[in-house]
Order: C-alpha cells, then sequence, then structure tokens
C-alpha cells in the first residue's frame, strides 16, 4: 500500500513522527516535494498532494495546524473528497460512507489519537452500500457539471 503525506509549517514535526510511524508498519510514503518555511502556505500543499492523488489513484493525509485550511483547499481539486478527521469515527465514515480519498488531521491533536485515526482510514473499506455509492456519485456528477 501507498500513501502521499504533505503538512505546512505548523505540522513538519507531527509529518515526521507519522511518516516514520507508517513506514515502521510497512506503508510506503511518498511526500509532497515543497520546501516548509515559517509563513508557508498550505494550499500549495493540499494542491500538489490532491493532484497526485487523483493522477496516481491513492489515498493523502494533509497535516496543518487543526486541519481545516487545508481540507478547504484541498476540496477544490476535481476528483478530490477530503474530510477534516478529528476523531477515529470521522476517519472511518469520511472513506466508508462519503468516499473520501484524503483526510486532513490537525497537529494539535495527540500523537496516539493521530496514529489511530490514520490507521482507521487506511484499513477502512470505500463505500460499498447502494446508498453511500448513490450520494457519492452525486457529488462526482456536480462536481463534473452534470
Amino acid at each position: 500500500m501507498k500513501i502521499i503525506i504533505a503538512c505546512d509549517h505548523a505540522a513538519v514535526e507531527r509529518q515526521e513522527e507519522i511518516i516514520k510511524y507508517l513506514r515502521e508498519n510497512e506503508i510506503e510514503v511518498e511526500t509532497v516535494d515543497l520546501d516548509h518555511y515559517d509563513t508557508d502556505d498550505y494550499p500549495d500543499f493540499a494542491f500538489a498532494l490532491c493532484k497526485k492523488v487523483v493522477d496516481e489513484d491513492i489515498n493523502g493525509i494533509l497535516l496543518c495546524g487543526n486541519g481545516i485550511g487545508m481540507s478547504i483547499a484541498a476540496n477544490k481539486v476535481k476528483g478530490i473528497r477530503c474530510a477534516r478527521v478529528t476523531n477515529v469515527d470521522d476517519a472511518f465514515k469520511c472513506k466508508n460512507h462519503n468516499g473520501a480519498n484524503v483526510i486532513a488531521v490537525g497537529a494539535n491533536l495527540d500523537l496516539e489519537e493521530t496514529k489511530n485515526i490514520i490507521d482507521t482510514f487506511i484499513v477502512t473499506k470505500p463505500a460499498s452500500e447502494e446508498r453511500h455509492l448513490r450520494r457519492i456519485n452525486k457529488i462526482i456528477k456536480f462536481e463534473s457539471g452534470e
């Protein structure tokens, strides 16, 4: 399994902790190749990650101060369904019910909770129930201008 991860200046340390954790669990991790500086802009990281998610059909993790800005920026990219998640239930439902392919997590969350969120997102199966698929397809059609 491969996952892509990106962060802004507010989550550089958290990203390193998560990359180490994922690699220890034999998950291939790709990062967004942009420099960090004190006033970097989260949309740059969100857009770069989301382009790769769409192009490579993989899942992504965005990290910033609280996850809100990243999720807003990510959802501007066609083909992305990003959820800001704050707990394991969010991580499960965003993928299994809403077809999320990216999660945004705040560096303000506890590290162990963040690991649990990411684990849940990774192992959760995509939506398969008709009611969830119907709703996801409505979103995709609207996004496509249908």
